[in-house]
């Protein structure tokens, strides 16, 4: 269950209390605009609205189970795996562009960028943003002057 994102600020400017967000990491966390993971041996630990919006699935159907729900194959899931932990080693961070697999089985591409917190175990605990190329499409996109 995500926590309450509301409190109760009392004595606000034009007389009487008012309902701001609170400004905390977990509130943060949830309304990102980014879908961000949390994870433990590409074990999914948290995961915030975005992400389960990107693909489809529930909090609560993502939290425990394994990024591999999320790859078009089991195959696809061992390769990247081998490669981030590789990469991650060497430089602390990850970052790809790759196609991913949403709840209802439909293919996409999704921009990936992952953050280990021990560059010298990879896939112990991370940090994760997904950026779908479907949510950008359908954004405002402004060219520069």
């Amino acid at each position: 269950m995500v926590p309450s994102l509301l409190s109760v600020r009392i004595g606000a400017r034009r007389g009487g209390p008012s309902i701001m967000p609170k400004l905390d990491y977990q509130t943060t966390f949830h309304l990102a605009p980014v879908g961000l993971v949390l994870s433990r041996e590409r074990i999914i630990e948290d995961c915030n609205a975005q992400l389960c919006a990107i693909f489809g699935f529930a909090r609560e159907a993502l939290i425990g189970r394994s990024f591999e729900v999320l790859y078009p194959s089991p195959d696809k899931f061992a390769r990247i795996g081998e490669r981030i932990a590789t990469h991650i080693s060497r430089e602390g961070t990850y970052s790809d562009d790759r196609i991913m697999k949403c709840r209802s089985s439909e293919l996409f591409w999704c921009h990936v960028t992952g953050h280990a917190l021990d560059r010298h175990a990879p896939h112990a605990a991370g940090v994760w943003t997904f950026g779908s190329e479907r949510d950008a499409a359908r954004g405002n996109r402004t060219d520069a002057a």
